[in-house]
């Protein structure tokens, strides 16, 4: 049996906690120097929704444009959550409570200014008829809203025709689908086949428990996507005219 003294193991164990950033500190790093957009940042990311308010009223005063305010503080801030989420720093109440925050400030700016905030692309987005889980579904919309894409949100338990409909009246660039349950994801067939019979051809991307890429590759809009944190770069992509094919090759697993 081997003589080891853990003494010195604890120790360099501890040093190396001690010397590891918490998220508030990476978060420090990553805020703007303009003191007045860093307020807002902050404030965004403690989910702090008073103070967001408090701090768009500083900014505003001292001569920035409420809309301005929206991409340069508010989606910066969401944005911050956004990295640290994806990179394990932060969790998913984390950035529910930002999101909260930030759409409370973007309803803001739009009231005081008057004028609409200029979104990236629209998606609609949607849990299948007969299933209630949506929690995959919150964590995306949060993630594609703090990448300036404007989410038609449809709910849970979404009949086919409320699909469709929301297509033909909002023309996002793609719709994000979510079944946790083998029993109700054969529903993003019917979606795929009614958006073929209506002539349009727009991503519909789908995820959650139940669903695997094979699945998805039987009908011809479908794009798989395990990983919510993939869905705004999925958009990104879209707005590059990637078509289906390409971005099958890009995100699918090979």
């Amino acid at each position: 049996m081997l003589d080891i003294d853990p003494t010195g193991i604890l120790v360099r164990y501890n040093v190396k906690l001690e010397s590891e950033l918490t998220p508030d500190e990476i978060a420090r790093e990553l805020f703007p120097r303009d003191i007045l957009l860093r307020n807002i940042v902050e404030a965004v990311f403690e989910g702090d929704e008073d103070e967001v308010i408090v701090t768009l009223k500083d900014a505003v005063k001292e001569g920035k444009d409420p809309i301005s305010l929206i991409d340069d503080a508010l989606m910066a801030g969401m944005d911050i959550v956004s990295r640290l989420y994806e990179d394990g720093h932060l969790f998913l109440p984390d950035v529910m409570i930002a999101s909260h925050a930030m759409t409370d400030g973007i309803e803001y700016c739009k009231q005081i200014s008057g004028k609409t905030h200029e979104w990236k692309g629209t998606v609609v987005s949607y849990v299948v008829e007969g299933d209630i889980h949506d929690i995959g579904k919150k964590i995306l919309t949060v993630l594609l809203k703090s990448n300036g894409y404007e989410v038609i949100d449809l709910g849970s338990d979404v009949p086919t025709d409320e699909v469709i409909s929301a297509v033909l009246k909002y023309n996002p660039i793609m719709i994000t689908g979510t079944s946790l349950m083998t029993t109700t994801m054969y529903s993003f067939m019917e979606v795929n086949n009614r958006l073929l019979e209506n002539d349009i051809r727009i991503p519909l991307v789908c995820g959650g428990g139940a669903v695997t890429q094979d699945f998805v590759m039987n009908y011809e809009l479908g794009i798989y996507c395990e990983d919510a944190a993939l869905v705004p770069k999925i958009a990104d992509s879209i707005l590059m005219n990637k078509s289906i094919d390409e971005l099958r090759e890009q995100f699918h697993v090979h």
